[in-house]
């Protein structure tokens, strides 16, 4: 599947088909209420183009004589009735109405291509299994709810789950869209933030959170980026790890070294190392820094998430210190 050829506005090179069988049977089925329909070169304008700004539409380009098509067509329209909604189908075949498949460069079929605010904006080529074809609307819905629904809570849901999967991309797309929909949405600004924060762009997200109201940056929603902020602001000004790795070598009881260890650590994104570190340290002296080691590994987990491998293997071993 490749999104590379949908992303471009209407308008191109001439298509290359394969030649009709008149003796084939049509491909298409009866229209589904309002989510699936059939449409012709006049009236795409109106079915495709301009009801794609009230949610994304399917266009499955097929022929009679097109054996794949036969295949796809009740896929498609059991997907989309799945939706709820979300997104609609319109029917175009080839045959009688070949314009618009060669404006899209369509060279072979089934092709499906979805709009979204009056553009093509994804699609592909080829009958595709049930599976992948609702994983397709999946991705090209995300953020757009079913009718009913609170659209902004569950928007963020989703982006939620795609930041927790390590789809900071993704997730970054639908915070967005919802910052455009509701500008002061705290979770949706620090949603983007920690997505910033996970593709490593930390400029982008401090750049972010000082444009905010601080009314809106010190809501709750808030905690766990302002940790990180604070953390990488205080990276930068350490030293180089190779210095301090050569002066905990000639003195396993310089803190303030493994100290710096810790942060780089964290910094490099290698949670195990930073823990270890502050962790030694609170076993070879509770007293350096005012307890500092084990306040900044409490930040730590705190950034992290309770949820985090390190944090909880970092607990245990805290504990094991502390109440031994």
């Amino acid at each position: 599947m490749s999104n590379n050829p949908y992303a471009s506005a209407l308008g191109g090179y001439g298509a290359q088909t394969t030649s009709p069988n008149p003796g084939g049977a049509n491909a298409a089925t009866a229209p589904m209420g309002d989510l699936v329909k059939d449409t012709t070169t006049a009236n795409f304008s109106t079915d495709v183009v301009r009801e794609s700004r009230n949610q994304p539409v399917l266009v499955d380009f097929w022929a009679p004589w097109c054996g794949p098509c036969k295949q796809l067509t009740p896929i498609l329209e059991r997907a989309v009735q799945a939706a709820g909604g979300r997104v609609k189908l319109v029917k175009m075949n080839i045959d009688d109405h070949p314009s618009i498949a060669g404006q899209l460069g369509v060279q072979s079929i089934p092709a499906v291509f979805a709009f979204h605010n009056g553009q093509p904006v994804d699609g592909f080529m080829g009958a595709l299994p049930e599976s992948e074809v609702k994983a397709f609307i999946d991705r090209l819905t995300a953020g757009q709810p079913a009718p009913g629904g609170d659209p902004l809570a569950e928007a963020l849901e989703q982006a939620g789950e795609l930041l927790k999967a390590g789809d900071a991309a993704r997730a970054s797309q639908v915070f967005g869209a919802v910052l455009q929909h509701d500008p002061e949405n705290a979770k949706a600004a620090a949603g983007l933030a920690e997505c910033y924060l996970a593709a490593g762009d930390t400029a982008r997200a401090k750049a972010l959170a000082d444009q905010l109201p601080p009314a809106l940056l010190d809501d709750p929603a808030f905690a766990t980026v302002r940790t990180q902020l604070k953390l990488f602001e205080e990276i930068a000004g350490l030293g180089d790890p190779a210095a301090l790795e050569a002066r905990l070598r000639a003195d396993p009881d310089d803190h303030a070294a493994r100290f710096d260890l810790a942060l780089i650590a964290q910094a490099k994104g290698e949670r195990g190392t930073a823990a270890d570190q502050l962790l030694e340290i609170v076993r070879r002296d509770r007293a350096f820094d005012d307890d500092g080691a084990r306040r900044k590994l409490l930040e730590f987990f705190e950034a992290w998430g309770p949820a985090d491998p390190a944090t909880k293997d970092g607990r245990r071993k805290l504990s094991s210190l502390l109440f031994r």
